[in-house]
């Protein structure tokens, strides 16, 4: 039924959990899966009495983002590869991570997107209007919640 399924993960522990889980049903269902992860954009920088100024300049920061980006989805990559599950991996920068979400399962042609009820903000982020919801909510691709 589903061919290409889009796997978002953030590298917390459900995400790592949803994951494993998504390879299997990739692997019963004869799909291929791509993994996804959403890069933070560089923090603008506010000065004034009391501010905080961050060291790290934006291509430190790109460099950071990107090195999380590998880890995380190379271990992905890792599992899909077991189980001898077809991957392809795609990141990009975006501070909402649920439109990116969105836009990549549309970019890459996938007809489900197989995700964690929720991610590093945990229950609290789900309670109050997690990426998932959002993903819920505004996706025209079926979304498959793993808990």
């Amino acid at each position: 039924m589903f061919k290409h399924i889009l796997v978002p993960t953030d590298g917390s522990e459900l995400s790592s959990d949803t994951v494993r889980r998504a390879v299997t049903f990739a692997k019963e269902a004869g799909a291929r899966i791509t993994f996804f992860f959403a890069k933070p954009d560089y923090p603008m920088a506010f000065y004034g009495e009391g501010a905080l100024i961050d060291p790290t300049t934006p291509e430190r920061f790109a460099e950071m983002a990107e090195a999380q980006a590998q880890e995380i989805l190379g271990a992905a990559e890792k599992q899909a590869q077991a189980a001898a599950v077809p991957c392809t991996l795609h990141s990009v920068v975006s501070d909402i991570p649920y439109e990116a979400i969105i836009n990549a399962a549309a970019s890459t042609g996938c007809d489900l997107i197989f995700m964690a009820s929720h991610g590093r903000r945990g229950f609290s982020g789900l309670l109050l209007g997690s990426e998932t919801q959002k993903v819920l909510t505004h996706s025209k691709v079926p979304v498959l919640v793993y808990r």
